[in-house]
């Protein structure tokens, strides 16, 4: 079970918590939307919950809640940036498909 973050991601995280003043890292789980049946959602996080997993890469933390492990293990979060897009990209071996706009993925 491991979740990783590449140093891309991971700097842009701690840029984030710079700017904002406070922060423990980051949350990553998945939610029931779009026409796929599951989204991830990612949020910045001042404490951990109860239960939550903790995995640290490049000095940043990374929490999940154990429910969204099971749609989540193995995934990679990367940050990138595509001409004047930028954002975060999730590379998971358990999706099985992606709905054709991108916002939601069946395992």
């Amino acid at each position: 079970m491991a979740i990783t973050m590449t140093e891309a991601a991971a700097r842009h995280v701690s840029r984030y918590l710079s700017r904002r003043g406070k922060g423990l890292g980051v949350r990553l789980g998945v939610k029931t939307s779009g026409c796929s049946g599951l989204a991830y959602k990612l949020e910045y996080v001042d404490e951990a919950e109860p239960g939550d997993l903790v995995f640290e890469q490049h000095g940043v933390k990374l929490l999940i809640d154990p429910k969204s492990l099971a749609y989540i293990d193995g995934t990679e979060l990367d940050f990138v940036r595509e001409g004047l897009n930028e954002g975060f990209r999730f590379s998971n071996p358990n999706e099985r498909d992606r709905c054709g706009c991108g916002e939601s993925f069946r395992v």
